[in-house]
């Protein structure tokens, strides 16, 4: 990089110009190179923030490195968290947290850079377009190492990184850990019926069955985006996802605040799909629309009916990326119910930088073998998915 740079910590984004952030890749629809990735724009990571969500008191401390030219302008980022716990993360370390200090030691606290609550991969080492991608890269790289060293912690962790920011993270010496999640990649259909045309016979009736089922005793769909997304529907979304949260994880970590937030920021990047009965809305799915994917996130509901799930969240988002030319669907964290409605397994990536010499070579051991596993486990199930075996093919076993 030509000239002077500096990496700073900055801890609010309330203290970063939107402007600025919007440039980096992946941050704004003008990016013309890195699709447009909502969840690491500034109107989403600032609502976290502003709403209480993702601060200090809910164990989310910003330490943002902020990469800087000699004349103050912000030319590349990574989003940081110091944190005194592992929640709201979806890649688990609590079994390092408890045999580190089982040994002795101290665990927590950790610095966590990741999107807060959203299991979704998305650009991680945020440049600018005119930088060069792999220095700017490096340098955040080498940053948050640095900053491990000044906080004294344990380790750092890095989640849900593309790919190909990995050989970066590796370059510096971070441990690569792999995973799995299930995502629906369009193949260009036409429509969702040229989506079932590729499925096994008996999976294309049993979907087709499971779609009717759902929408029984009048339950009828509506997309919701943009101008739909008033305070009245998020009152009524609100309410799915704390009766459902609630019971799956004892406290949700979404407050009301976030969401009228993100309704006035960001409501084109947002799809609501809602189940109606007898005119009133009984559950919701949100999912936020990128570049080039559709990312589901949660959902909730105050009535219950067979496959009403699956229809609101893995059905719907596969009929509206279809219908707007979306590359795929990622429909969050685990789920293998997921493959049997056409969605594929896909690797995930993690990097992680252990500071204690100790610590790295048991968990550099346990990725090891932990990569193979899911390596093999994604091969296992790409065979036994629902779609053809051979081009011409059927399946009526």
């Amino acid at each position: 990089m030509a000239g002077t740079v500096r990496i700073r910590v900055e801890t609010s984004f309330a203290d970063i110009p939107a402007g600025d952030w919007g440039r980096l890749s992946g941050a704004s629809r003008d990016d013309a190179q890195v699709p447009y990735n909502p969840f690491v724009s500034h109107a989403f990571l600032s609502a976290l923030e502003e709403s209480g969500c993702a601060v200090a008191e809910t164990g989310w401390l910003g330490q943002h490195l902020l990469l800087e030219g000699d004349d103050g302008a912000l030319l590349g980022a990574l989003p940081v968290y110091l944190k005194n716990h592992s929640q709201g993360e979806y890649v688990f370390d609590h079994g390092w947290a408890d045999a580190f200090e089982r040994a002795g030691g101290r665990y927590y606290p950790k610095l966590q850079a990741s999107i807060p609550f959203t299991p979704a991969t998305g650009p991680r080492l945020l440049h600018r377009a005119d930088q060069p991608v792999i220095a700017t890269q490096a340098a955040l790289a080498e940053g948050l190492k640095e900053l491990s060293k000044r906080h004294g912690v344990s380790s750092a962790h890095v989640t849900f990184v593309p790919e190909a920011e990995m050989p970066v993270f590796e370059a510096a010496g971070y441990l690569h850990r792999t995973d799995q999640q299930f995502h629906f990649l369009n193949a260009g259909y036409g429509s969702h019926a040229d989506f079932l045309e590729t499925l096994a016979s008996r999976k294309r009736k049993a979907l087709k069955k499971e779609r009717r089922t759902a929408l029984e005793h009048g339950i009828e769909i509506d997309w919701l985006t943009g101008g739909d997304l008033t305070e009245k529907i998020w009152d009524q979304f609100f309410t799915f996802y704390m009766d459902t949260g609630s019971r799956k994880w004892g406290r949700p970590y979404l407050n009301r605040r976030f969401y009228s937030l993100i309704g006035e920021r960001m409501a084109d990047d947002i799809l609501l799909v809602m189940a109606r009965r007898n005119g009133r809305y009984i559950a919701g799915a949100i999912n936020f629309i990128g570049g080039d994917t559709l990312f589901g996130r949660h959902w909730g509901c105050i009535e219950d009916h067979a496959f009403l799930h699956f229809e609101v969240c893995y059905h719907q988002a596969i009929d509206f990326a279809i219908e707007k030319g979306l590359a795929r669907v990622e429909a969050g964290a685990q789920g293998e119910h997921k493959l049997a409605r056409g969605y594929l397994p896909v690797t995930t990536h993690s990097a992680h930088h252990i500071t204690h010499p100790g610590l790295r070579r048991a968990v550099a051991d346990y990725l090891e073998r932990e990569r193979r596993d899911v390596e093999a486990t994604g091969e296992y199930l790409a065979e036994h998915g629902p779609f053809r075996r051979m081009s011409g093919q059927d399946d009526h076993d």
